[in-house]
């Protein structure tokens, strides 16, 4: 999708069909870029602080200095592309600092009406050494998006060793049962969503208590309802998994209009 708006350190607004990653940056050759998505609501970039701190956190696991100017470049960039709802992107190689703000991905709001089905897949490598990080290294989770899609399902669901659920190839992942939010850890690997983040504090204000640990595959299938939260798709239920359908419950709009009322 051709962004709105493409803001480069160092130059300002570029046109967006003008190359900005230079050949030979190693970060880019090697999949080892920082970067954050960004939602753009009412004009203004969500979470912006949180995303940006949490690209300074992998830039350095990647070995990369920390970017300077990230915050003026996204404000620029959310300016410039002139729209009330976007998509941001924010990357960063060590040598070229860049702001992208898109149009939204199409049929989100029918995506959340029906709900996401998802396909088990067992992760044979969590991550180790840049667990929590970032980075431009999709290729694996890009790869089961297609096998999910041609098994006829919306995603998948990573599951490590003894069937303890992880996350989705770009989302979080969340399930209710009666006053009880439960997500899995960090400390499983999975990656620390700015958006996952915002919604245990929302849920919390809600009254509902938020439990993070390791939990297996039967924990989740038993739970009243479960979804998926991203910074772009937000909160987005899961209606099955491998087939078996879940239910659907109350918890999930609720978030996600509190989410919404976030600018």
């Amino acid at each position: 999708m051709r962004p709105l708006a493409v803001a480069l350190a160092g130059r300002g607004l570029v046109d967006p069909d003008e190359p900005v990653f230079h050949a030979d940056d190693e970060a880019v050759v090697r999949g080892a870029a920082a970067f954050e998505t960004i939602r753009v609501r009412a004009g203004n970039a969500v979470f912006l602080d949180r995303h940006l701190d949490r690209l300074t956190r992998s830039a350095l696991a990647l070995g990369l200095a920390a970017p300077e100017g990230a915050h003026a470049l996204a404000e620029q960039a959310v300016e410039a592309a002139g729209t009330d709802e976007g998509a941001m992107r924010v990357y960063w190689t060590g040598r070229t600092l860049v702001a992208t703000v898109s149009p939204l991905p199409p049929g989100l709001d029918g995506l959340r009406a029906r709900g996401l089905q998802l396909v088990t897949f067992r992760s044979g490598a969590v991550p180790g050494l840049l667990a929590g990080v970032k980075a431009t290294s999709y290729a694996a989770n890009m790869a089961a998006v297609a096998e999910a899609e041609r098994r006829g399902a919306d995603d998948a669901l990573f599951l490590g060793e003894g069937e303890t659920v992880l996350e989705l190839t770009t989302s979080n992942a969340w399930w209710r049962d009666g006053d009880v939010l439960s997500t899995p850890a960090t400390a499983t690997g999975v990656l620390p969503g700015v958006t996952r983040g915002a919604i245990a504090e929302l849920a919390r204000e809600a009254g509902l208590r938020v439990r993070e640990g390791v939990f297996t595959l039967p924990m989740l299938l038993r739970a009243e309802e479960a979804f998926a939260s991203s910074a772009v798709r937000e909160i987005v239920p899961v209606v099955s998994v491998d087939g078996r359908e879940l239910g659907r419950g109350p918890a999930a709009g609720e978030l996600q209009q509190l989410l919404a009322a976030v600018r």
